[in-house]
């Protein structure tokens, strides 16, 4: 299974999505490859947010090594399941999507958590700490709850 999450500039929502869900694979030994990609080109190149990258490191979640890049048609082959961190990047990735087998791939990833409901991962750019802690934990329990939907972990 190849997993895509996807934000904005993909440096703070995204990356730390990947991040939790690259350590949960590797704690439980999955088959599953999984990425990040901004629908924008803002920060192509670039490391994650140095307060994503602090803070998640207190969360035991290293995303040093990831860099930005942007989204693109190409992914829809890439990946199996693509992860809209809010509404208007999933209508921006939907926009470039060729075929009906490429809408099927998006999905909120907070839907996973909240089935249905398509609420969305706030994005913590503009916020304080206490913004960025919110949302790695929020990330944390929605990969959790990914995983377990799909029977991939038991519930601990």
């Amino acid at each position: 299974m190849r997993v895509l999450m996807v934000c904005l500039g993909n440096i703070c929502r995204s990356p730390m999505a990947d991040g939790w869900l690259r350590h949960k694979v590797k704690l439980h030994d999955l088959s599953i490859e999984v990425d990040s990609a901004g629908t924008a080109n803002y920060h192509v190149g670039e490391k994650p947010d140095h307060r994503m990258r602090r803070l998640s490191q207190e969360y035991g979640v290293s995303i040093d090594q990831l860099r930005a890049r942007q989204f693109s048609v190409a992914d829809f082959d890439n990946y199996d399941i693509i992860f809209a961190m809010d509404q208007n990047n999933e209508q921006n990735i939907l926009r470039l999507a060729r075929t009906e087998n490429d809408k099927q791939k998006v999905k909120l990833l907070l839907n996973e958590l909240h089935p249905d409901q398509d609420l969305e991962v706030p994005d913590p750019y503009y916020g304080t700490d206490a913004n960025f802690k919110e949302v790695i934990e929020l990330l944390d329990r929605a990969t959790n709850a990914f995983l377990l939907n799909r029977q991939l972990i038991t519930k601990q």
